[in-house]
């Protein structure tokens, strides 16, 4: 091919051009929210994340929100990613752990596949009244660890809450936080429960 006919090839059409990971993510965020909302179900949900994650193209993502209202001029802009005072906790088998001394941030992302997800607060330190929890699992398992004071409550737009377990009040103490949780668990299970110290339990032993 010369030089001439390679300037005059016709260019890929926009809906052809490859993917990448980050543009899969923000697809993934759109319909989770769009789940929350009450927009699909869960059924339709996990459906559409597996053709999400398996898209290869612009194209194939755009079909599977074409029926979702637009919240941006793309849906695969910088605004769809997460907010910079956000964790994100990703596994698909093996186990993660978030805990020791760290700082919660506003917002806290956690997907699993088939792994446990485990956040534990107790030493972390938190200058936020409220913190956003996002929890999605299919077949595993999220588990809050909260420390005595700390206070939990699950969203209205959680879905399955049959799977959401909170075991900690919805009260704080003075300049507690109160953690909120979205969760959407498949089959698996969203536990909040108290943190017990070690001291403690070995005292009862």
């Amino acid at each position: 091919m010369t030089e001439m006919e390679r300037s005059s090839a016709p260019p890929i059409p926009a809906d052809a051009a490859r993917a990448a990971d980050t543009d899969r993510e923000a697809v993934a965020d759109r319909l989770r929210i769009a789940a929350g909302d009450g927009r699909i179900d869960l059924a339709e949900l996990e459906d559409r994340l597996d053709q999400a994650y398996a898209a290869r193209t612009y194209g194939q993502l755009q079909a599977l929100v074409a029926d979702l209202p637009v919240h941006s001029p793309s849906i695969l802009s910088a605004d769809a990613l997460p907010e910079p005072d956000t964790l994100v906790l990703k596994t698909k088998a093996p186990n993660l752990k978030q805990s020791g001394q760290w700082t919660v941030p506003r917002r806290i992302t956690a997907e699993s596949t088939a792994g446990i997800i485990t956040i534990d607060f107790a030493q972390a330190s938190c200058v936020h009244r409220e913190v956003a929890v996002e929890a999605m699992t299919r077949a595993g398992r999220i588990r809050l660890l909260l420390p005595d004071g700390w206070a939990a409550r699950v969203s209205p737009s959680s879905t399955n809450t049959a799977h959401i377990k909170n075991k900690v009040g919805e009260t704080p103490a003075a300049d507690a936080p109160t953690v909120v949780v979205t969760g959407h668990p498949v089959s698996g299970y969203v536990i909040i429960k108290r943190r017990r110290a070690r001291r403690q339990r070995s005292m009862r032993r």
